[in-house]
């Protein structure tokens, strides 16, 4: 077993006294977070692992979760610790566990399946009217004149470029602003055939910012696959206008591109040798400069 597995496992121990049967790790991609998929007594369990520094944004989420289930949305619920916190603390790190839903994971590429997760999301959106938390950070925290966007000499115009549009956008648009899941992949949901509801499984880093932010997040993790269906699916849910999608999607689509290349070149500032973060920033090249 990796040594990274085996360190979950004793966090699982301490925290929860449980001992899965099996601990499989599930790749997000471009997150500092880690995750595993938990068999505990024959359940599916989600176990999230972020840094400490990340612990308050960490139980928004999950926070947000509990909030989603006292208005009668579907969610995958908190596991509480033995201590009865959120979260507990093992090697430098935070961790959480969720009781998967009933359900299989949204397929990105399948039409149908788009428009259960644009449903979902704008659904999301709507229940998190009126929560707030300590945990819940600004959206992003670009600036095209930080001293990393050296990393490339096409990333600061192009982020700067990204910022720019942003700004007119805000000025010249009303937009609806509420609580963002902050990674609002496929994976994040689950639906159960047997009663047609889609329900979110784990969040990503929870923040205040436009709902279309995150529509635009789920629009860059459908890899490249048409995602009309998704935005459709959004939309017909009513909690932004069509009108306003239009209008703010190509925008912020660029804009969360500038967010992930700022991302990579911040982890490469830090640790050159970054060879995931060099590939992220590649990847964010051709949609943040096409």
């Amino acid at each position: 077993m990796a040594d990274d597995d085996a360190v979950a496992l004793a966090a699982l121990r301490g925290g929860w006294q449980h001992v899965p049967g099996r601990l499989d790790p599930l790749s997000l991609g471009g997150t500092a977070a880690a995750t595993w998929v938990a068999t505990i007594a024959g359940a599916c369990h989600l176990v999230t692992r972020v840094p400490l520094g990340k612990r308050l944004r960490l139980e928004a989420g999950l926070t947000a979760v509990r909030h989603l289930v006292e208005r009668g949305l579907p969610a995958g619920e908190p596991v509480r610790t033995l201590s009865g916190a959120l979260v507990a603390e093992h090697d430098g790190a935070a961790y959480a566990m969720v009781r998967c839903p009933p359900g299989r994971p949204l397929v990105p590429r399948d039409p149908i399946d788009q428009q259960w997760w644009g449903d979902a999301l704008a659904r999301l959106h709507a229940g998190m009217d009126g929560f707030a938390h300590a945990g819940l950070a600004p959206w992003h925290r670009v600036r095209s004149d930080a001293p990393h966007l050296d990393a490339e000499p096409w990333l600061r115009p192009a982020v700067a470029t990204a910022c720019a549009a942003l700004t007119r956008l805000t000025v010249t648009d009303r937009l609806s602003y509420g609580v963002l899941h902050g990674r609002p992949r496929a994976a994040a949901f689950r639906l159960d055939p047997a009663t047609g509801r889609t329900a979110v499984i784990c969040w990503g880093p929870a923040a205040t910012g436009p709902l279309v932010a995150d529509l635009a997040a789920a629009v860059a993790h459908a890899h490249d696959e048409p995602t009309a269906e998704l935005v459709e699916g959004y939309a017909a849910a009513g909690a932004v206008s069509r009108d306003e999608i239009d209008a703010a999607l190509p925008v912020l689509l660029r804009f969360h591109w500038a967010t992930r290349a700022d991302a990579a070149a911040r982890r490469l500032a830090a640790v050159p040798t970054d060879e995931a973060a060099r590939a992220a920033l590649t990847a964010a090249r051709a949609p943040l400069t096409g």
